[in-house]
């Protein structure tokens, strides 16, 4: 059962309520987080708890509770959840004000945790894997508006997850206005090919994920080639193996993009280590 926390009251999923002067509602005002549990413990808590600190600096927003506070609030949240499994929606809204766009009427930030379980792809594609498309829709760019802020705007994603939806697939590849690789409307991108494995690098336009990061140092400890390449749509057109990456999709593998078989159709063997080593990881 989901356990939730608004401002420090905890509450059943049927009555959590915030402001519908929250300008986390009405402006995607905002920060969030999204943790897995694993064995009953945060996975790379600390990374997450960097990163949203990092981004409240970002865009000036004072978050009510110091990291220690923080810390103790999550790890209360695991244990009123109960479950060896899970997921934390981590949210920080600028606060109810007026209904002007200004923060200056947000006296307070509202601070909002959500454990509950969470599956983005059906079970079974995580043996089979997924098709994909290259979404029409271009990703913000640095220029316009920095992706390692993650903000409670996700317009962008969802435009671009329904691009997926109306060509038949469950997910879509973001490219960025020169038409280099960034990443999916909700996952980070990694290809194989000859044995390395790539992921475009930050710079490009997307968000640096933690599950995305974490891919990297497996592969840096199991003696894996890897490098962060700028690639386009041919390089995944042409990749001996694809998967995605995210805390809430943990790892699936491509198997199409565009139409374009990846490799076998299957599930490659590098795609196949990285998810074992992984799971590895989370249980250990």
């Amino acid at each position: 059962m989901a356990v939730i926390n608004v401002d420090g009251q905890w509450c059943p999923k049927e009555e959590a309520k915030i402001s519908v002067y929250d300008h986390g509602l009405l402006y995607g005002d905002g920060l969030f987080e999204g943790i897995r549990i694993y064995g009953g413990r945060i996975f790379k808590l600390h990374a997450h708890l960097e990163r949203l600190y990092e981004g409240a600096r970002a865009i000036l927003l004072e978050i009510p509770l110091n990291r220690e506070e923080m810390v103790a609030l999550l790890e209360e949240a695991v244990r009123r959840y109960g479950e060896q499994e899970g997921y934390i929606r981590l949210v920080i809204t600028r606060g109810a004000g007026s209904l002007g766009i200004s923060p200056d009427s947000c006296p307070r930030a509202t601070v909002i945790v959500i454990a509950d379980a969470i599956q983005l792809y059906p079970k079974e594609h995580y043996e089979k894997g997924i098709k994909v498309i290259t979404a029409a829709s271009r990703r913000l760019t640095g220029d316009i508006f920095d992706p390692r802020i993650k903000s409670l705007n996700y317009l962008n994603n969802v435009l671009g997850k329904l691009e997926a939806k109306q060509a038949g697939c469950l997910e879509a590849v973001f490219l960025n206005r020169e038409g280099y690789v960034c990443e999916c409307t909700g996952d980070n991108i990694f290809v194989v090919k000859k044995g390395v494995l790539m992921t475009p690098p930050s710079y490009l336009g997307m968000l640096e994920g933690i599950t995305r990061n974490t891919m990297l140092e497996l592969a840096e400890k199991a003696g894996i080639p890897w490098e962060e390449k700028v690639m386009t749509r041919f390089d995944l057109y042409t990749a001996d193996e694809c998967f995605l990456t995210g805390s809430g999709a943990e790892i699936i593998p491509v198997t199409a993009v565009d139409g374009r078989t990846v490799g076998s159709g299957m599930p490659g063997p590098l795609s196949l280590r990285m998810t074992s080593l992984f799971g590895e990881l989370v249980l250990a």
